[in-house]
């Protein structure tokens, strides 16, 4: 494994890369900053690499403006209505960073400090063990939390990740990961042509603001039916009132567990049909957010000069609902000391036809 110096973050932190590699040449570049998968490289039918993911070349792009590309997210992915929640009986207020709500942590989230990695090597790959104890009261969250994410690259080219959290004090926890993905490679092209399917059969209406919307809806003649394989620009026109509401997909989906609460199970299977390149994710996680880089517009430059335009990349966050702690006929996220926050998350690439 190599190691190699990133910068150094706000507050003179030294930031460090750290390259994954296995014996079929796919390597994942991670950062220690925001846990932020940097590039990964995966082959094509014809065994050439390209870099799957959108991101910068430098660490001061990330500081300076980036919407979450390849990080590691929390104490809370996704939204929570106006930033407050109640929690035995007191109310919590949270900073509000995304118009009226608090998305993906607040304002200085997990994707935003530098963690403490451990590289290391087993009979199961490559990889980095991320640890970052976040205080009581950082970001308005009760308690001390403290979190440890393991990132493997595995001989057979998946990259998984295990999250592991304890706490001193009750309080809402909902890790996931925020790369975006173009399987056609180094960020040429618009995803709308990736072909999907969703192990899903409802997802979670929203208003206008992303936040839940009434109970849970079946896909059932919907655009957001992808329980067969379809491309993602297939019906991402229609006029729906969700399309309008996420100005695209911006959805939580609810993965079908087979009755297996917690169970790792398939959630999604991608095909980029030029390439041939397959992105399998499994999860413990009930659900995943779909993103179709709605608000990319070409103002952001990425590594090697690329411009992300309009719905250049795709993000599968496996996690729990949108705004669960106000939810409550969604799985809880509440952590109380004593127990164990565990959650794993694998995103397998492979050949079309391999």
């Amino acid at each position: 494994m190599e190691r190699s110096s990133f910068g150094t973050a706000p507050g003179g932190q030294p930031v460090d890369v750290y390259t994954l590699t296995n014996r079929q040449g796919m390597e994942a570049r991670v950062t220690n900053y925001g846990g932020i998968i940097l590039s990964l490289r995966v082959p094509d039918r014809d065994g050439r690499f390209d870099d799957v993911v959108l991101g910068y070349d430098a660490l001061a792009d990330y500081v300076a403006e980036s919407p979450y590309f390849g990080a590691l997210v929390g104490r809370y992915g996704n939204r929570i209505a106006r930033g407050r929640f109640t929690l035995d009986g007191r109310q919590y207020t949270l900073a509000t960073n995304n118009g009226v709500n608090h998305l993906h942590g607040g304002l200085k989230g997990f994707d935003k400090v530098v963690w403490a990695a451990a590289p290391f090597e087993n009979d199961q790959g490559m990889g980095l063990v991320l640890t970052y104890v976040s205080p009581d009261g950082e970001e308005g969250y009760p308690g001390t939390l403290t979190v440890r994410v393991t990132y493997t690259l595995t001989a057979d080219n998946a990259l998984v990740f295990d999250y592991h959290a304890t706490t001193d004090r009750p309080t809402p926890v909902n890790l996931t990961q925020h790369s975006y993905f173009n399987l056609a490679g180094d960020g040429r092209r618009d995803i709308l042509d990736h072909v999907v399917t969703f192990h899903a059969d409802r997802f979670v209406p929203i208003d206008a603001t992303s936040i839940p919307l009434g109970p849970l809806r079946d896909v059932t003649g919907t655009p957001f039916d992808f329980r067969r394989p379809t491309a993602i620009g297939a019906r991402i026109q229609q006029d729906d009132e969700q399309l309008r509401n996420g100005l695209g997909y911006d959805h939580s989906l609810v993965l079908d567990k087979g009755g297996q609460p917690g169970a790792l199970t398939l959630a999604a299977h991608v095909l980029e049909p030029t390439t041939g390149r397959v992105m399998e994710v499994h999860t413990t996680e009930p659900g995943m957010q779909f993103y179709s880089g709605n608000f990319l517009n070409g103002t952001l430059k990425g590594k090697r000069g690329a411009v992300y335009h309009h719905r250049f990349g795709f993000a599968l966050e496996t996690q729990h609902l949108p705004d669960s702690p106000n939810q409550p006929d969604f799985p809880s996220t509440l952590l109380r000391p004593g127990d164990q926050y565990r959650s794993r998350t694998v995103y397998r690439f492979s050949v079309a036809g391999a």
